[in-house]
């Protein structure tokens, strides 16, 4: 179970916040900012995504303290979490912030604040991997992913390419992207002396949401006066398709693979 992070009253709110923005902000309130290692400030420097929570609460007698986990996903795979602690303890009531790399030293601070031990408490379990940003399957890139998002779909020539909603999706959402090789061979002679040559490409997309998104392009010189041609398709099932369906035309078998 994970309960969003919902903005506060001392946040700003509006449009979703950059990876970027959300770190320079938790950073910006913590008292203790300073103290978090320079390695981990830097590995966050190629985030892609994040995902905040709450994750335990204390509330008694007009004092509380809250708890939150800010995890961003970066661009190899792996992610970073940074634990927040939101309380009013201090003199005057005033809400402050501390942000620790660890669960366990957040614990250590959470002990140091002077709340009743019979204050109610409620504490979430933290999930294997993130409900929101789940990790990603590729290392992606970020190099004007919505760009490349609309030159391939511009260059596709098959009628069956991914249509307007697809499209519109990549061009406002895709900001990182990574472009595989799924499938090539050397070109082969085909019937009437034909040459043929087919190469899958796998494009892959990582949405602002976290959500991940491939185009499949086949790229071919099975064409009836040989010429290079690039297809486009919204799955790999029928990128391959496409490729056989191309090659029988020549009378040559794509061995897809």
């Amino acid at each position: 179970m994970s309960v969003p992070y919902k903005t506060a009253a001392y946040e700003p709110a509006g449009s979703p916040e950059s990876p970027e923005e959300h770190l320079a902000r938790l950073l910006g309130r913590a008292l203790n900012s300073f103290e978090l290692p320079d390695e981990t400030i830097g590995r966050l420097d190629c985030a892609l995504a994040h995902d905040s929570s709450l994750h335990s609460a204390h509330h008694s007698a007009g004092l509380h303290r809250e708890t939150y986990r800010h995890t961003w996903l970066l661009a190899d795979g792996t992610a970073v979490t940074l634990w927040e602690l939101v309380h009013n303890t201090a003199p005057g009531g005033h809400l402050e912030h501390e942000v620790y790399v660890d669960a366990e030293e957040l614990r250590t601070a959470t002990t140091r604040l002077p709340l009743p031990s019979d204050a109610p408490d409620f504490e979430l379990p933290v999930p294997a991997q993130l409900s929101l940003v789940p990790e990603p399957r590729h290392a992606y890139v970020l190099d004007d992913s919505a760009d490349h998002a609309r030159r391939l779909l511009r260059r596709a020539e098959n009628p069956d390419r991914p249509g307007a909603d697809l499209s519109t999706l990549l061009l406002d959402s895709a900001f990182a992207h990574e472009i595989t090789q799924a499938f090539g061979r050397p070109c082969r002679a085909g019937q009437a002396g034909a040459t043929l040559c087919f190469s899958l490409y796998e494009h892959a997309f990582l949405l602002r949401d976290g959500r991940e998104l491939s185009l499949w392009e086949v790229e071919h010189t099975a064409t009836p006066d040989g010429r290079h041609m690039c297809e486009v398709y919204a799955t790999e099932e029928a990128a391959r398709e496409a490729m056989e369906r191309r090659a029988a035309t020549l009378g040559q078998p794509a061995d897809t693979v």
